[in-house]
């Protein structure tokens, strides 16, 4: 191993601790579940980094995604002709592209990929994957039935994931409820993870398979991290027995096609909403800041960032260090992580292609490593929208699920954190997972 992989390494049980230090109950930690979350990711991360196997499986994966990728575009092409081109391109017409617009080429996948989803759905095809996960959850850091289903299917889904355990909802412990949240937060759709690989494949042309393999890396790790924020006190009433997905299958393939569109719509738009205001709002802060700021670095002759992604720089530069990223990269880094939780992951990631264009990162280990901090809902944003959707469902549980929402979150954030440090303990700057 090499010295940024021991610092990943010493960082994941650094993260462990400032979990335990955050706990609600710091005298009961399980540390079956703890080890074993910790065991399934690095045998995960083992198989994908370090296995030949592993690896020509992870680049299957990563050419897959990129050909649904490419045929997710067709619709957008046809829509909106050359604004739809990625830079650098040219159609069959000999037509140019006219540079990145992220409304017009990366957003737009998200109703295709919606579709998809839909369709897999009905197929029985993303059911069987998730009671394979949460097989291998409950046996194995036996985890409640319910728990182990939701966090399953947030491998794959967003919010939508709560509908698989709807029934159960009303009956879980603060825990449980706690754990839901935050794999929700800790972890992505895969409709919106086009939108991340459009972003990054020109300059990491293996993002796809890192983002695919950061999801279900993820799934353990936020268990993990919620499980000692908020630790089990109770006994969850679905514990040890087997849970199937609760969910409404439509009469035929064109039906989930359509409802699966109709769903990507809606999940565009408040994609396109949150990014107007929180964007919005930022600029408005950063003003205040910067005038704030402005007068106090003039009267202590002080050179500090006082906009709104500084002041998260500064607060996440040590986690940033931690999980292994050098000190040359850990200053542009840490504002990119700090800014996820206000500004959303797609700004972040965006921000990091940004990077990646500029050639202002030193080592590749950064560039990997981000993109695994990065891939999860851990944001504000999506803090209001996961309390907010279960809470609907579960209206009795709102005033538990609402005091546990910024505990969840916490979770998340250092899920993804863990993630991170995961994904550096086992990164090797000769693998062919960098880029072909």
């Amino acid at each position: 191993m090499e010295l940024y992989n021991l610092v990943s390494l010493a960082g994941i049980f650094i993260l462990l601790g400032f979990a335990w230090l955050c706990s609600s109950n710091r005298r009961i930690l399980n540390w079956h579940l703890i080890l074993w979350g910790i065991g399934l990711q690095f045998l995960f991360a083992l198989f994908i980094f370090q296995v030949p196997a592993g690896a020509r499986i992870f680049l299957i994966i990563n050419d897959l995604v990129v050909k649904v990728l490419d045929s997710a575009t067709a619709g957008t092409k046809f829509l909106f002709g050359r604004l739809a081109l990625p830079p650098g391109t040219i159609n069959e017409s000999g037509e140019t592209s006219l540079g990145f617009f992220l409304a017009f080429q990366a957003l737009p996948t998200v109703i295709f990929f919606a579709a998809l989803v839909s369709v897999l759905y009905y197929l029985k095809i993303i059911p069987w994957l998730i009671r394979g996960f949460a097989y291998v959850f409950t046996r194995l850091m036996r985890l409640s039935g319910a728990e182990s289903l939701c966090v399953s299917s947030n491998i794959f889904v967003g919010i939508e994931s709560s509908l698989t355990i709807r029934p159960h909802l009303n009956e879980m412990t603060r825990s449980e409820l706690c754990t839901i949240l935050a794999a929700g937060m800790g972890t992505i759709a895969s409709s919106i993870m086009a939108i991340y690989v459009f972003l990054l494949q020109a300059e990491f042309p293996t993002i796809a398979g890192h983002l695919v393999s950061a999801s279900i890396l993820s799934a353990p790790a936020t268990v993990v991290m919620a499980k000692i924020i908020v630790p089990e006190a109770d006994t969850p009433t679905t514990l040890g027995i087997k849970i199937e997905p609760h969910y409404e299958r439509e009469n035929n393939l064109i039906e989930a096609t359509i409802n699966g569109a109709n769903n990507g719509v809606r999940l565009l738009v408040g994609i396109v909403a949150l990014l107007l205001a929180f964007l919005g709002l930022v600029a408005l802060i950063d003003l205040i800041l910067g005038m704030v700021g402005g007068w106090l670095n003039d009267w202590l002759n002080w050179r500090v960032d006082f906009s709104l992604r500084g002041l998260l720089g500064y607060v996440f530069y040590p986690f940033t260090l931690i999980i292994g990223v050098p000190l040359s990269d850990a200053g542009p880094i840490a504002r990119i992580i700090g800014e996820r939780t206000v500004l959303t992951e797609v700004q972040s990631y965006q921000d990091l292609a940004k990077l990646l264009t500029q050639g202002v990162l030193q080592h590749p280990r950064s560039a990997v490593i981000t993109t695994y901090a990065l891939c999860g809902f851990a944001h504000v944003a999506s803090l209001a929208i996961f309390v907010g959707g279960i809470a609907a469902l579960a209206p009795k549980r709102t005033k538990d699920l609402s005091e546990l929402g910024f505990r969840a979150l916490l979770a998340a954030t250092l899920g993804c954190l863990m993630t991170a440090a995961v994904a550096g303990t086992f990164f090797n700057e000769g693998s062919i997972l960098i880029g072909r």
